[in-house]
């Protein structure tokens, strides 16, 4: 039996371009969090396929990033030889020059190789940032009406 519905290749292919969107509220300060738990890259020195979580925080400013063409962008990596550490600094640095964001972090959680868990954090403050406070809103006891 052939399957025909599927096509002969997929339709997206990986690059290395980062499409954004203007901001709905750049007025405000507020935290975009994503996970993307299917990063690979290869080892540069075995050619063994690395796999790891990514989690990207950002404060945007004037644009945020659109989600397919980040999917894409982290799919470029897939046949690339990269060190941990080299890799998450250049996806922090192409993503800050496609967004220009108030705020960025991205951590990058590698899964074991030779016994060794690899995380790698790096961050990335526009100048002159300042964060807000943080409202605690644990310090209000809660109530209710019934005794």
């Amino acid at each position: 039996m052939k399957l025909t519905k599927l096509g002969s290749k997929p339709t997206a292919q990986p690059t290395k371009e980062l499409e954004t969107f203007s901001n709905p509220n750049p007025k405000g300060d507020f935290h975009i969090h994503m996970e993307i738990p299917e990063f690979t890259c290869l080892c540069p020195k075995t050619g063994q396929p690395d796999f790891a979580t990514l989690y990207l925080d950002y404060i945007p400013d004037k644009h945020c990033v659109e989600l397919k063409s980040l999917k894409l962008y982290m799919w470029s990596f897939r046949d690339e030889g990269c060190f941990h550490e080299a890799v998450t600094n250049q996806i922090l640095s192409d993503l800050v020059k496609a967004t220009k964001p108030r705020y960025m972090k991205l951590t990058s959680k590698f899964y074991v190789r030779g016994g060794i868990f690899t995380n790698v954090v790096v961050e990335h403050r526009k100048k002159g940032w300042k964060p807000q406070p943080k409202v605690d809103l644990d310090q209000f006891p809660s109530q209710n009406s019934v005794v």
